[in-house]
């Protein structure tokens, strides 16, 4: 039976995937397709709905992204959001200008009783504006369904064409009711039932990447961490012992990581996997000496992991694809397609120009991290390494401030142990994304003893996230923090001060660099 299947259509906009993601959410299949995907495609694929996505441009200027007209004739339910209901009205005979006020951020938005759209919806609702032009004037046909005090068409629709229009953001968190609004849009009016589950992501890739590799031999850049262990069971699911996982011990893990990997995935552990343990440390130390800056140290951390990577494939014979644990938000950030630049991931904007394998395959590319741990639990793998806070690539190298020495990862893994520990123990770790200890640049007087010393000092940081790409600084109960301030200074040798991190992403990132 043909699965149920709703395509976005991208046009720049930065939450593209958050969208598929929203939908995933209500059961439905989605997929993501830049915006010249021809009609003849669109046919094929036979949707049930077709979102259309924001982005940066203004509908009525020639050279912005568009589509052909003609798709609003194919009978197919259509929600245009933000850029793309300017779109829609633009192409439909509506007036789109550039607004007297523009809108962003939280915003109350007056809904219609009558849209199908707005069932079981606030009358007043706050909703996440983002937009210089608006829709001035409605096409034809369409009729108004939701306003603000200075966006008189907030929402619009076409209920016997079935299309419809939000100038404000459905997907994202910000949008108190988004969630209903969408699954209005996916049950009422495109009538999906609702039957894709992770299971069916998780058969279908498996089915995708037997069917692409074929009798190709795999190596799978394996950390020990959520996305990478994700990765290589359902590889192994897929291709058995044509699949190799190197593990590189690159001297940049957590206190004693390296051992509790090889637990897992070694000869001894539950696991039927071609394991390799690469102890590669000194490589690393030798390649950061006297670099500081933050993209260098990646770049050079992820380089290297390939070289390695290239060492060991040629060590086994002939290797055709190597495997990697990258999901959606590495991808935003790397800046790949059209998003800014925010930092290089080894196993992203980090890959050397030339790699040595004949293609990469990233089978979680398009999921969250909470969806990497939904297809977790349906392969099987245990919860304490599902639930498992994220690592990054690079490692202790971009939670070391400055140049990377032995001594500093010494400091931070000695550190970052004591704070999971007490994390741990008082049960705060409920409800946490990602906690971890970083080592600053910066040494300062401090007094110990009768002595007076020039240390280092260690700064920790909780965040409270569902998606990673937005997160909230933790309010950890002081007492832990207090515990753990103490116990750092007194069993951290090289540290005298510790600090809170009390930023939110953004302005920040989650990691320090």
């Amino acid at each position: 039976m043909e699965k149920e299947c709703v395509i976005v259509l991208d046009f720049g906009g930065q939450y593209n995937q958050l969208i598929a993601r929203r939908v995933r959410e209500c059961h439905v299949y989605c997929e993501v397709h830049p915006n010249t995907l021809s009609l003849e495609e669109i046919k094929k694929r036979n949707p049930k709905g077709i979102i259309f996505t924001g982005g940066p441009n203004s509908a009525y200027l020639p050279e912005s992204p568009t589509i052909s007209k003609e798709i609003f004739e194919l009978g197919i339910p259509i929600l245009g959001i933000c850029y793309g209901s300017q779109l829609m009205a633009h192409l439909l005979g509506g007036t789109v200008s550039t607004a007297p006020t523009s809108e962003y951020g939280k915003t109350e938005v007056t809904t219609s009783r009558d849209s199908v759209l707005f069932q079981d919806v606030s009358r007043t609702t706050v909703c996440w504006m983002s937009h210089t032009d608006y829709i001035a004037e409605a096409p034809e046909g369409f009729t108004v369904s939701a306003t603000t005090p200075v966006c008189p068409v907030a929402a619009m629709e076409n209920p016997d064409k079935k299309l419809y229009a939000t100038q404000f953001h459905p997907e994202v968190m910000h949008t108190a009711e988004g969630m209903k609004m969408l699954s209005n849009f996916v049950y009422k009016v495109c009538r999906c039932k609702g039957d894709w589950q992770m299971s069916s992501f998780v058969e279908d890739t498996i089915e995708a990447m037997r069917k692409k590799i074929g009798s190709g031999k795999v190596l799978c850049a394996l950390s020990g961490g959520v996305d990478s262990s994700v990765a290589a069971v359902l590889l192994s699911k897929a291709v058995g012992k044509q699949l190799t996982c190197v593990f590189v011990d690159h001297g940049l893990l957590r206190k004693n990581e390296g051992d509790e990997v090889e637990a897992v995935f070694g000869p001894e552990g539950p696991y039927d996997l071609n394991f390799i343990r690469v102890n590669a440390a000194q490589r690393f130390y030798d390649k950061l000496a006297g670099v500081t800056e933050p993209e260098e140290k990646r770049k050079i951390i992820g380089e290297e992991f390939i070289r390695v990577f290239e060492e060991e494939a040629k060590k086994i014979g002939a290797v055709d694809y190597l495997v990697q644990g990258t999901i959606y938000p590495d991808v935003i950030e790397s800046g790949l397609g059209k998003s800014a630049v925010i930092k290089s991931h080894h196993n992203v904007g980090g890959l050397p120009d030339y790699v040595d394998f004949r293609e990469i395959v990233e089978p979680l590319r398009l999921l969250f991290k909470d969806e990497v741990r939904a297809a977790g639990r349906e392969l099987g793998i245990p919860e304490y390494l599902v639930s498992r806070q994220p690592f990054p690539g690079p490692g202790l190298g971009i939670r070391i401030i400055g140049e990377v020495t032995e001594e500093k990862v010494r400091i931070v893994q000695d550190a970052d142990a004591i704070y999971r520990e007490e994390i741990a123990n008082a049960g705060a770790d409920k409800g946490l994304g990602q906690y971890f200890a970083a080592i600053t640049n910066m040494r300062s007087v401090g007094v110990m003893g009768d002595e007076r010393t020039y240390d280092y000092a260690v700064a920790l940081r909780a965040v409270c996230t569902s998606d990673f790409m937005t997160a909230e600084a933790a309010q950890l109960p002081w007492e832990v923090l207090s515990k753990v301030s103490s116990r750092i200074v007194n069993e951290v040798k090289g540290v005298n001060r510790v600090l809170y991190d009390c930023t939110g992403k953004p302005p920040a990132t989650i990691e320090f660099e």
